[in-house]
């Protein structure tokens, strides 16, 4: 009897232990750990984040904060249950993580952003959690989540700027334009100088102020020679310089940039075509104006500058004028003989402009070989002949011509119908 006794006593230690496992079996623990980012990018423990844990397939609540070292942990949570948590401290942005089973043994790691510290009530954590697709994130996940968020912050930093360049350029262009216009040429570079500022590569920008500084240029440079005190006209022909130089640096990175364009649909390339257009006439003008006047070792460059507008150039009136620009630049910065080749050019299509044959009269003078005097004397006595009394440059070719006369002993020469031609 003792014997059975005994049996059934540890038949009875056995089912109570068989049924202190399976009830131990119906719950299980949570663990998990909250962390952030420093200053210097290493994640680094929130010690004290309240910790609130919600059952979402029936209505349960449960609660803990973690550590110093961030570390939390729930023991008992029932193991069928499914829970959304969420993580919250002062001074950050809770998390939400949702379908969290206590039985896969996943810890649950949050990673705070900076935020106002609020603890979301019941109600907000659990619409919160409901809208939180799947569980906590693995360290790929998180990675390519934050990749994600930060082209995200990128493109929208960058249409916010483009919104605020946009803007700043559109209003300097508008201002700008219109002191332009006015002649007001301070106001007018100040303005493009601001939309430059926001937008350096801006070509109708660079464009519009080259042709400001090649305008307010010449304004100073006429007041300056007028004047009686040496010092002032000194100082006043050297601002001259100073903006037509300005002119030309902003010319050619007009110029740079609309080459620069490319591609697009046809309204786009029409655009580009305009663009260069302008970037064209602007840069050639100001070193037309470089090589005349501030530095004539530039005068190659500056044909060049001018041959590339006139190519583009459809309007005969305006290819024409370039023309005798260029070559009178030729002359303008001590190149006779290179005006001479320059102003035949534009002969040998018009004949009859007034403006070429005086110069190439005036550079064949100019040159001082008395060889070509007879040629030069042509020329002048054919303009002095066709030019009305009213043009500014008839008296000076008189002279010229009267000097060829009297000095050179050289008499002009008439052909047939008042032409002349360069003989090789």
């Amino acid at each position: 009897m003792r014997r059975q006794h005994l049996f059934i006593s540890l038949a009875a230690v056995a089912v109570l232990l068989f049924g202190s496992v399976m009830a131990s079996a119906q719950v299980a623990e949570m663990r998990g750990k909250v962390t952030t980012k420093g200053a210097d990018g290493k994640v680094v423990p929130v010690p004290g984040a309240i910790i609130d844990i919600y059952r979402t397939d029936i209505k349960a609540k449960y609660e803990t904060k973690s550590d110093s070292k961030g570390n939390f942990v729930f023991a008992g949570l029932p193991f069928i249950g499914t829970y959304a948590v969420v993580a919250s401290a002062p001074n950050f942005r809770p998390q939400y993580f949702a379908n969290i089973k206590v039985s896969a043994g996943q810890p649950v790691v949050f990673l705070l952003d900076p935020g106002d510290g609020k603890r979301p009530t019941e109600e907000e954590a659990r619409a919160a959690a409901a809208s939180t697709p799947g569980g906590p994130e693995t360290p790929e996940e998180r990675a390519k989540r934050e990749e994600l968020e930060r082209k995200n912050e990128e493109i929208k930093k960058s249409n916010e700027k483009n919104s605020q360049i946009n803007e700043i350029v559109g209003r300097t262009f508008k201002a700008g334009n219109e002191a332009l216009k006015a002649k007001r040429y301070d106001e007018a570079i100040a303005q493009y100088n601001e939309g430059l500022a926001a937008d350096p590569e801006q070509i109708a920008l660079l464009t519009n102020k080259s042709l400001a500084l090649i305008q307010r240029g010449v304004q100073k440079f006429n007041d300056s020679v007028r004047l009686s005190d040496d010092a002032a006209k000194t100082a006043g022909i050297d601002a001259a310089k100073k903006d037509w130089t300005e002119a030309a640096e902003a010319g050619t990175k007009a110029v740079q940039f609309a080459k620069a364009q490319t591609g697009g649909d046809a309204e786009q390339q029409k655009s580009q075509a305009s663009n260069k257009y302008f970037a064209l006439l602007a840069r050639g003008e100001a070193m037309r104006f470089v090589a005349s006047k501030v530095d004539p070792t530039k005068a190659d460059e500056a044909f060049a500058a001018l041959q590339e507008y006139i190519a583009v150039e459809t309007d005969p009136a305006k290819k024409l004028k370039a023309q005798v620009d260029a070559a009178q630049m030729y002359f303008d910065s001590g190149n006779p003989t290179k005006a001479v080749d320059a102003f035949q050019a534009v002969l040998t299509s018009n004949p009859d402009n007034l403006e070429a044959t005086l110069g190439i009269g005036l550079a064949l003078f100019s040159t001082g070989d008395k060889t070509k005097y007879q040629e030069a004397a042509n020329y002048l006595q054919r303009f002095v002949d066709k030019a009305p009394d009213t043009h500014p440059l008839k008296a000076s070719a008189k002279e010229s011509l009267d000097y060829l006369k009297k000095q050179e002993n050289v008499q002009p020469q008439r052909t047939a119908g008042g032409s002349n031609r360069r003989r090789g």
